[in-house]
């Protein structure tokens, strides 16, 4: 039901805009069946301005299959995506065009255009400001791929910034998955013996061997829907404070403690080892969260936002 309002709210200016348009296509454009359409057009019935007078209310038929709508003016203008949601879309639409199968297309190359145009200079120019790596060794993503797909073993130089330290490693690739913002190589690992992900950008070497991937029966791919980073009792433990707006903090990372504090508040603890990641989620949350500890961190989020209200007004 979380999609119904902007659904119903993008639904009234599309007939408006296409008077006489029938059940079955405009329930197709939307992705419903023909009953779920004919309830919201019921609901669509009984919504309008306040006084909720029939000369208040918008005026809906679907008799005879054609639908008719009036009086729905005050609503009539589609639905137009706000500064921070064109940037966010321009940047993912960039980083898809950094990937091989995307490069030099044509087609993205138009839309991310009519993107830049419709949502005007403020966002165009606030996501050209975002620089997003995808791979530092050149061509790696691309053959990390090419391996996947036809399933060849390969050889690698990976480096560990943990231990500042370059491996050789040979992996039988299962997939590459892109994951907040990063490409991830995950396959069996012959050094580790187990499954494990390899950043992209941290191969510094990398070829394709002359022979099949051969992993063996235990390699799953892991569940990356949380993220790919798992903690340990050794990483930095960060508390944070969050509005009811920021509780989705707890349900969507790895956390160690909540406690409620009322009106919706919660403080949040959680352990990570990239104090640039938590840079980056402290930013995310904005105004519905703050840094409580380390004060080191607080300081490190409020210099950057400082560093990034600057740029975005120098964009202006």
């Amino acid at each position: 039901m979380n999609d119904r309002l902007p659904r119903l709210l993008a639904l009234v200016p599309y007939l408006m805009s296409h008077p006489g348009a029938s059940v079955p296509e405009v329930a197709k454009v939307f992705g419903l069946n023909e009953k779920q359409l004919i309830d919201d057009l019921q609901l669509v019935w009984m919504c309008g301005l306040p006084g909720h007078t029939p000369g208040d209310l918008i005026d809906v038929s679907w008799d005879g299959g054609e639908i008719l709508i009036d009086n729905a003016e005050t609503i009539a203008r589609p639905l137009k995506l706000g500064v921070d949601e064109a940037s966010a879309l321009l940047v993912a639409l960039r980083m898809l065009g950094e990937l091989p199968e995307f490069a030099g297309g044509e087609v993205l190359g138009r839309v991310v255009a009519k993107l830049e145009q419709a949502a005007g200079d403020g966002a165009a120019a606030v996501s050209t400001q975002v620089t997003v790596e995808v791979e530092a060794a050149p061509g790696a993503l691309a053959t990390v791929t090419d391996a996947a797909r036809r399933k060849r073993r390969l050889s690698l130089v990976y480096y560990t910034p943990g231990r500042d330290e370059l491996t050789p490693r040979e992996v039988d690739p299962l997939r590459v998955v892109l994951v907040d913002g990063r490409h991830y190589l995950e396959g069996w690992c012959y050094r580790a013996e187990a499954m494990r992900m390899f950043r992209v950008d941290r191969i510094q070497e990398v070829a394709v061997l002359d022979v099949p991937a051969d992993p063996p029966a235990e390699a799953e791919p892991m569940d990356v829907t949380q993220g790919v980073f798992r903690p340990s009792e050794t990483d930095e433990l960060v508390e944070l404070e969050v509005t009811p707006s920021g509780r989705w903090i707890s349900e969507y990372y790895p956390v160690e403690e909540v406690e409620e504090l009322g009106e919706g508040r919660q403080r949040v603890a959680l352990r990570a080892r990239d104090q640039g990641w938590l840079v980056r989620l402290a930013l995310r949350l904005g105004d519905s969260g703050r840094v409580v500890r380390p004060e080191s961190l607080a300081e490190r989020v409020a210099e950057t936002a400082k560093l990034t209200l600057a740029n975005y007004e120098g964009s202006l």
